[in-house]
């Protein structure tokens, strides 16, 4: 995990998605131990049972699905052979139908590797079309034999300490998908992103963390997961147009978010505050499921025009009369709150209003933005 999500992980026994797209076929986490992410991009390691599969001995297999990667794999590869690790490595790569010429970098790699004992597994198709991104680290992970996975996209370049500060701590914590911080190329993209999530603590992976393979991380909360994070930079993460994040709706991301939200917390309340009555705020409360809107008591917000209006009227739901929501001043409303205000962007003022009020973060609110 990189901020929050591009690590190691813990022992699998059930069937879980990753990136949301596919079951992992043939593996399964336990106390659920995912992947990696990237909302927090944390790449993380997971450590493994192998279920009736045979223990091969090797302890940290390196997943790493390629599509169309000719221009970042040298350095993606030269960086997995300067690891400080001194345990068994694998490299576990699965090529999803590539058209330029990624299969002869890996090919060359797979020489230079093998010569310093990290042994090579590569798998793939030549489909007419790729299946995913999803679907090609599925099958890396299915071809794979280590006791811990270590998730690299083709287009990070990792610290030479990455797999072996990552792995001490997920030795340490064994039921815990183990991210780190990461930075970005270039250093402007994203900045405030990066800046956030190099910034959780490790309570705030789980509260406010988006990882990547969303579907993947929720399951292994469910399972009674736990997320941890090596405070160091231990991986280069490359903002580009191709980048597979580009590839996931925001309004995929944003549904499961909520039904996840729904499930965990708001099943669990009997009222709460939505933090923010502007479009954000609005379209969260339009989103909620309507018996979570029953619960919506009132929005709160600093601006005094939507405070004066006094109401947010639903105007497409059914009932009638239309529901009418409060609007109120934040000083004024009672927890728990769902936040739908984006962070680092009032220069403070939000995060000091916030924390005038003396709430704890996942008792007292969660953030939804």
């Amino acid at each position: 995990m990189d901020g929050t999500g591009k690590g190691l992980a813990p022992p699998f026994q059930e069937e879980v998605a990753l990136d949301g797209v596919e079951l992992a076929q043939g593996k399964q986490p336990a106390s659920a131990a995912p992947a990696s992410w990237d909302s927090p991009e944390e790449q993380s390691i997971v450590h493994l049972t192998r279920g009736s599969r045979k223990i091969s001995g090797i302890q940290v297999s390196v997943i790493l699905p390629i599509y169309n990667a000719e221009c970042w794999l040298d350095e993606c590869l030269k960086s997995l052979l300067e690891q400080d690790f001194q345990g068994s490595i694998e490299l576990s790569v699965f090529n999803d139908a590539s058209t330029d010429n990624s299969i002869n970098i890996i090919e060359k790699w797979k020489v230079l590797l093998e010569e310093v004992d990290i042994q090579v597994c590569v798998g793939g198709h030549c489909s007419p079309q790729p299946r995913g991104v999803g679907f090609a680290k599925n099958c890396a992970v299915g071809q794979s034999s280590g006791a811990y996975l270590c998730f690299l996209d083709s287009d990070d370049v990792m610290m030479p300490q990455r797999i072996r500060l990552q792995w001490e701590v997920a030795i340490q914590h064994p039921k815990s998908i183990v991210g780190c911080q990461v930075k970005r190329e270039p250093a402007e993209a994203t900045e405030r992103y990066t800046r956030w999530i190099n910034s959780l603590t490790n309570e705030q992976l789980v509260t406010q963390g988006i990882p990547e393979d969303l579907l993947y991380f929720y399951e292994h909360l469910r399972k009674g997961g736990e997320v941890f994070r090596v405070d160091q930079c231990l991986l280069l993460y490359r903002y580009h147009p191709q980048a597979a994040t580009h590839s996931v709706l925001e309004e995929t991301i944003w549904t499961h978010r909520l039904l996840f939200l729904e499930e965990r917390i708001l099943s669990c309340w009997i009222s709460f505050t939505i933090w923010n009555a502007g479009k954000q705020g609005r379209k969260f409360f339009r989103s909620l499921s309507p018996t979570n809107q029953k619960k919506v008591t009132a929005f709160c917000d600093v601006d005094q025009k939507k405070i004066t209006k006094g109401f947010y009227t639903y105007e497409d739901s059914k009932e009638t009369p239309k529901p009418r929501i409060p609007i109120i001043h934040f000083r004024d409303a009672s927890p728990p709150f769902i936040i739908c205000v984006k962070l680092d962007l009032t220069g403070g003022q939000f995060e000091e209003n916030l924390s005038q009020l003396n709430l704890k973060e996942g008792v007292d609110y969660h953030h939804f933005n």
